[in-house]
């Protein structure tokens, strides 16, 4: 299916999309789509990264001690977002791709911006339900679109005080919760074959020993520095998805 050249660009892509995401617990998609598109169709880049953003994100959500805690607080957000993916992909049906993650792209740019440049914006519990429950639908819906999982969903996890462990947990079990969904959307449109599972099972271990390292890496940053190169890898994602529609 993949002559040498190409196998080598999907097992170093993996490697390097996994410590992405163990350093900051996102952006294993999106960096693998990114570098794979170099070489190969958008269409076989999604079907390669669904194994080892499934497995990464299992693994992502049970790392810690606080998934029964994170799951009783936002089982509401979790559900609405991993159900709003159905509706997402119909809609991606009758619209062009590009003017989504376009979209998808201008929103992160602007929120990183604004983050960095001033005090992240707070969620109170009086109001964390009725958030979590709009972040969700929006999340869900942009998941179908687009295939990111991040938006909204990321920066409402983002704004309710979470501690990092809790946060890089917490984003395990909302990528894990969509990644299942979108898998189900790419069978039913008959984008995953025999061939391409077990390129994407094969692409799992660079992926996984990728997280390792970043899982070490994310220990021994500040809470602080943790911040600010989560807001930063968001404007990147978003410079990315908003690049595509300009250049066409």
């Amino acid at each position: 299916m993949f002559d040498y050249q190409t196998i080598t660009i999907i097992l170093v892509t993996f490697l390097i999309a996994g410590t992405v995401k163990g350093t900051i617990g996102l952006g294993l998609p999106t960096t693998s789509l990114v570098l794979l598109t170099l070489s190969i169709n958008l269409p076989s880049a999604m079907a390669l990264l669904l194994v080892p953003s499934l497995i990464t994100n299992i693994w992502q959500a049970f790392t810690g001690s606080h998934g029964l805690e994170i799951i009783k607080r936002f089982w509401l957000f979790f559900l609405v977002s991993t159900l709003c993916a159905w509706p997402g992909a119909i809609i991606l049906s009758v619209i062009s791709i590009k003017y989504s993650s376009g979209l998808l792209g201008l929103l992160l740019m602007l929120y990183a911006s604004f983050s960095l440049g001033k005090k992240r914006y707070s969620i109170n519990s009086n109001t964390e339900k009725y958030f979590g429950v709009g972040s969700g639908i929006i999340n869900g819906v942009v998941t179908g679109m687009t295939g990111s999982f991040i938006f909204p969903g990321v920066l409402f996890l983002n704004s309710v005080g979470l501690q990092k462990e809790k946060l890089f947990q917490a984003m395990g079990i909302l990528f894990t919760l969509s990644t299942i969904s979108l898998a189900f959307a790419l069978n039913q449109v008959d984008l995953l074959n025999l061939k391409q599972t077990t390129w994407s099972s094969i692409a799992t271990i660079p992926a996984i020993v990728g997280m390792l390292l970043g899982n070490q890496l994310r220990k021994k940053i500040s809470e602080k520095l943790f911040q600010t190169i989560f807001l930063i890898t968001i404007f990147v994602i978003g410079s990315y998805l908003f690049s595509q529609l300009i250049v066409g």
